[in-house]
């Protein structure tokens, strides 16, 4: 169980597109019933074109982030390439693994592209991984959030559908997660670049589901 004084309640999704991968998280952090952070970030760059969503202990998140960039640097020197997904995901499980006895309270999502294509994995904090090959969601909201991928994601869908579609997912699950709110983060990633959706898309993008009821 994570310590209460954690920050901690959250939504996260991640999204397998014909082009790439898009990752989309709310802005809200809680130390239980209280909002301690309406602008916490969940969605880190860790490579030139890999991005990691984090739910969970802010503290063990951020530690990992911080090594993970590092690592993917140092892998870039020696071999002249980036790491995978997969290294990432392997390497990242093998540090949580490793920490069972006094593990770190983070679940991650980490996706991107690589020289195999779109890639995308989710682990929790013991070190298991799991490869998705089309949605997948982390945190307290994550039920409200599946309710909607499970019925609009469409496998090789462009990925401005899927950037559509974690914005209206996210935005569903903040009328009914109390720990999930405050604004939208949304990036997508391709083999061109990691790109960080200007919040006034996203709210044109929610504007417009308002519009359609």
């Amino acid at each position: 169980m994570v310590n209460d004084n954690e920050l901690k309640g959250t939504t996260t999704i991640g999204l397998v597109c014909s082009e790439g991968v898009v990752l989309g998280t709310e802005s809200r952090a809680t130390m239980g019933h209280f909002i301690a952070s309406k602008d916490a970030k969940k969605i880190y760059q860790i490579d030139d074109l890999v991005g990691m969503t984090t739910a969970g202990s802010v503290g063990d998140a951020q530690r990992l982030v911080k090594t993970m960039q590092v690592e993917s640097k140092l892998y870039k020197m020696r071999r002249q390439e980036n790491m995978t997904i997969r290294g990432i995901t392997s390497l990242l499980s093998n540090i949580l693994a490793g920490n069972r006895y006094f593990p770190l309270m983070v679940q991650l999502v980490v996706g991107g592209v690589d020289k195999n294509g779109p890639g995308l994995y989710s682990l929790d904090a013991l070190g298991g991984q799991i490869e998705e090959n089309k949605a997948v969601a982390t945190g307290s909201g994550s039920p409200f959030a599946y309710g909607i991928l499970e019925d609009r994601y469409e496998e090789n869908m462009p990925i401005d559908d899927g950037v559509k579609l974690v914005i209206r997912a996210l935005h569903n699950v903040m009328k009914r997660d109390s720990a999930s709110g405050n604004g939208i983060k949304v990036t997508k990633i391709t083999s061109e670049g990691y790109f960080e959706i200007e919040d006034s898309v996203i709210q044109e993008t929610r504007d417009a589901f308002l519009d359609a009821l």
